[in-house]
């Protein structure tokens, strides 16, 4: 199976179907990055702007890196600052109510959506390069060094971000009784 790199090097030489294999490889995983963002009405919308922005500045995609999708990840994020300078303040940060959660700790919906909500302001109290390090590696599954490349920062500033995101997570009023709520939960 052919890298990423490979693949856009020959889309640059002229294979359409290979940049359309990279569209089929990080399809999933870029729309569920932005509909976590921004929804899934907007996320549809944005999608395709991702991939009209990836297949225009191919040529600037570093082919020393095998995988395309912290690149990828970059362009979307791009697309969404866009995005939320056109959009009013109070828009800027998506309903984190209908983000799914993986371990569900709460066993009822008001209880879940109050945890929500707890997050969603802790999340938001970070300062934005903490917060997408938080996301890209929590959410995207991304290495440190990925999320870096993503948002075009060295690897020791990804970790530091990473580091400074966690310890303010941890001092936010009400994430430690969700964490204890969670622990007690899973223990049981």
């Amino acid at each position: 199976m052919a890298s990423d790199a490979e693949l856009i090097g020959w889309s640059l030489a002229g294979d359409d179907d290979a940049f359309v294999e990279i569209v089929q490889r990080h399809a999933t995983a870029v729309s569920a990055y932005l509909v976590r963002r921004v929804g899934r009405g907007p996320a549809e919308d944005l999608l395709g702007e991702v991939w009209v922005a990836a297949f225009a500045s191919r040529l600037s995609y570093d082919r020393s890196f095998p995988e395309a999708r912290p690149w990828l990840f970059g362009i979307a994020l791009n697309t969404l600052r866009r995005y939320w300078r056109s959009r009013p303040n109070e828009d800027s940060m998506p309903d984190m109510a209908n983000v799914p959660v993986l371990a569900d700790p709460w066993p009822t919906i008001d209880e879940r959506i109050d945890g929500a909500a707890v997050m969603q302001r802790a999340l938001t109290g970070l300062p934005p390069n903490q917060r997408e390090v938080l996301l890209l590696v929590v959410w995207e599954q991304l290495s440190i060094a990925d999320a870096g490349r993503a948002l075009g920062i060295a690897p020791g500033t990804a970790r530091w971000c990473l580091h400074q995101a966690r310890l303010a997570l941890r001092n936010t009023p009400g994430i430690a009784a969700l964490a204890n709520d969670f622990n007690a939960v899973r223990e049981a």
